[in-house]
């Protein structure tokens, strides 16, 4: 069958094999520690991943025309490929334990990926993904500059993000219109000790109102600024904020609601 790139799936195959070895060098996994494959397509990063870990590695590709050519070239694993999109995926219903990520991501979907990675940080120790550059950029960013956000501060208060390398258009077929990056996302020893879902909220309404100062951008938690131990914070802005301080802002906002 012949294999071609759909549009619907912002498929843009790896064909660069260099690349694809580099990629799956990147991950570092712990022993024990299954591997999850997203998108493989015609698995060119599968050919480096499946001799590393075999009957530990798993494969997860939403277009239906994939799986043949993949049960073909791996058929010990064919109970370990699944037709099924990511997004949907519960990795507990494939797996037990810890299990690691990698793959060349659609870019259309790229920060579902990474919300969805932040979501399951308990199994979840790293990721090595292929990303549109830009988006690489700006959640390895720091605070202080133009592209640093929300997506920034979210996965840095539970990630560690390493800019690996970058990867031209030529890399791929077709083409993708803008660079890629690959990064590596290592999950932190001390997690947020906070409530989760309230810091997605201060983080979001921060950045959504990101000129304003957080005195104004947090409006809607004014009742609580009282148990900020440091109000002179709230005359920031967003981006000038680090994960720590937003953290910091969740805690003292949580005492008002407790």
């Amino acid at each position: 069958m012949y294999i071609y790139a759909k549009k619907r799936f912002g498929q843009h195959f790896l064909k660069d094999k260099h690349i694809a070895e580099r990629i799956c060098d990147s991950l570092d996994v712990e022993q024990n520690c299954s591997v999850l494959e997203i998108g493989p397509g015609p698995g060119v990063l599968t050919q480096f991943l499946y001799p590393e870990y075999k009957e530990n590695l798993y494969l997860v590709e939403i277009d239906r025309d994939m799986i043949p050519g993949l049960l073909t070239s791996y058929p010990l694993i064919a109970s370990h490929i699944f037709e099924k999109d990511f997004l949907e995926l519960e990795f507990k219903s494939i797996v037990e334990g810890q299990i690691a990520i990698i793959g060349n991501f659609p870019y259309n979907i790229s920060s579902q990926i990474l919300f969805k990675l932040v979501e399951n940080y308990t199994i979840v120790p790293t990721m090595v993904g292929m990303f549109q550059k830009e988006v690489a950029l700006r959640v390895a960013s720091k605070p202080g500059n133009k592209i640093y956000g929300l997506l920034s501060a979210w996965i840095q208060a539970f990630y560690e993000i390493e800019y690996l390398f970058t990867v031209n258009e030529g890399s791929f077929s077709p083409p993708p219109k803008v660079k890629s990056a690959v990064i590596r996302l290592t999950r932190k020893t001390v997690v947020p000790d906070c409530d989760h879902k309230l810091l997605l909220q201060v983080i979001k309404a921060a950045f959504n109102q990101r000129r304003k100062t957080l005195r104004n951008a947090l409006g809607m938690y004014k009742d609580h600024f009282e148990m900020i131990p440091d109000t002179a914070v709230l005359n920031k802005r967003a981006e000038e904020l680090g994960y720590l301080e937003f953290i910091s802002l969740t805690l003292a906002f949580q005492k008002k609601v407790n």
